[in-house]
């Protein structure tokens, strides 16, 4: 019976496929008049509630003080609580930003999906001409890159902050994430979760803290895989198909615990849509060869991964004063978006659409990329001491490297109990780590 119904489930797919090709060549005159779509079914708009000793010093991380049951940073500035709630309503904050910085425009949206796309092109259509040793590793840094920014804008895509016509979200989304392996709708229901309940400790979807009973149960491979640079940035085709610790499922599989009965049709349609795009990788292999396909491919593939994981990673980790998580009554959806960080990437915040404004995009994520600095500005005097200005970077935003390796040796597991929670430190992973750096 399961059989029958995946298998309706996937002629149903190759059909929506068609189908969104058609619609979109049919009714594309039509979104652009567009103003504004129900997108209630999406549930892009609504927030959901939860579902049902150290060693004495520790300084070779990138904090310092004292240590009070295994963390660290805590309450360090001027003794600001960053666990207490906040004076201020998630009401207030948006009230400060401007109505203009709501408005989505389809056609500027599509103008960065055609700027990043030529760039893609024109990249791999230069290293094929010069097809020198010396040209390409700068082309796997910059294609890598571009790939990075392909994703982030199908990322607005699966937050409705692309356009406000649904349809046209959809068939953006699915071209620019199928093009760099991402299931489309899979990881866009996914990342919804992420943002209903970020800063949950058991419901929170991206870079969920272990609780400590279970990280105890991982063995020190596990513990070093985890937790140790490089590791971690290359986790996220893992992630795809296995999730995290603790959490089962897949967004490939139509019934993975990650969705409801109603959305298994699109999770069929982006796995196929994903599935296309690696029999063209093969097919492409077959013809040119496979090392040619990974070089032009392959290596900047690897490259936007390590991006992803990076940012995603430093976005909510790796602050000098550590930040807390929820459980129970003390979550509330302002309380998680109040744990997230802002990053500057230098010359990168224009290249990936400014996603390093972070806190604004977790609070109101219906907020188009090229509203998010101004929003961010009008929205500082509010938020107050709960805002953490990020560190200004060169060119290169090397100095978040530090941030990472030293969150990475002391973030690494939660209590099983209490509300309000800060990251622990093994101490026996991070002597293990601090003497592979020495």
């Amino acid at each position: 019976m399961l059989e029958e119904s995946f298998q309706s489930h996937l002629v149903a797919a190759w059909s929506e496929c068609g189908e969104m090709i058609k619609d979109f060549i049919t009714h594309l005159p039509t979104w652009f008049s567009t103003v504004s779509v129900d997108e209630s079914d999406w549930g892009l708009n609504k927030t959901s509630p939860p579902l049902k000793p150290p060693p004495p010093s520790l300084n070779g991380g990138h904090r310092e003080g004292d240590a009070t049951n295994g963390v660290y940073g805590v309450g360090e500035e001027d003794d600001f609580d960053p666990g207490a709630p906040p004076p201020f309503r998630l009401a207030e904050i948006r009230a400060a930003i401007p109505r203009h910085c709501w408005v989505k425009d389809p056609w500027r949206s599509l103008s960065y999906v055609a700027r990043d796309v030529f760039v893609v092109f024109g990249l791999a259509a230069t290293v094929i001409y010069f097809n020198n040793w010396v040209v390409w590793p700068f082309y796997w840094a910059a294609q890598g890159t571009m790939f990075w920014a392909l994703f982030v804008l199908g990322h607005d895509c699966g937050h409705g902050s692309f356009s406000d016509v649904p349809k046209l979200n959809s068939v953006v989304g699915h071209v620019l994430h199928s093009s760099i392996l991402v299931p489309y709708h899979g990881w866009r229901i996914s990342h919804r979760t992420h943002h209903q309940n970020h800063g949950h400790v058991e419901n929170d979807e991206s870079w969920v803290p272990l609780p400590e009973k279970l990280y105890k149960k991982l063995d020190i491979t596990s513990r070093i895989l985890r937790f140790t640079v490089p590791f971690p940035i290359f986790a996220y085709p893992f992630y795809l198909w296995t999730r995290s610790p603790g959490k089962k499922g897949s967004h490939f599989n139509p019934y993975s615990d990650l969705f409801v009965p109603s959305e298994r049709k699109n999770v069929v349609t982006s796995t196929v849509c994903w599935t296309l795009m690696v029999a063209l990788l093969i097919c492409a292999s077959f013809i040119v060869g496979v090392v040619p396909v990974l070089k032009i491919y392959g290596v900047p593939y690897l490259i936007f991964i390590m991006w992803l994981d990076f940012t995603t990673y430093l976005h909510h980790h790796g602050h000098e004063q550590k930040l807390p998580w929820y459980r129970g009554k003390e979550w509330n959806y302002l309380r998680g978006g109040l744990t997230t960080v802002d990053r500057d990437y230098g010359w990168f915040n224009n290249i990936h659409h400014d996603i390093g404004t972070h806190v604004i995009h977790h609070l109101f994520p219906q907020i188009p990329h090229y509203h998010l600095i101004e929003a961010t500005k009008a929205a500082k005097p509010v938020l107050g001491k709960y805002y953490r200005e990020p560190k200004k970077s060169g060119p290169i935003p090397l100095h978040l490297i530090k941030n990472l390796v030293g969150s990475m040796k002391q973030d690494h597991y939660v209590s099983d109990t209490g509300d309000v929670l800060y990251y622990q430190t093994d101490p026996q992973l991070y002597e293990f780590q601090r003497s592979k750096s020495e």
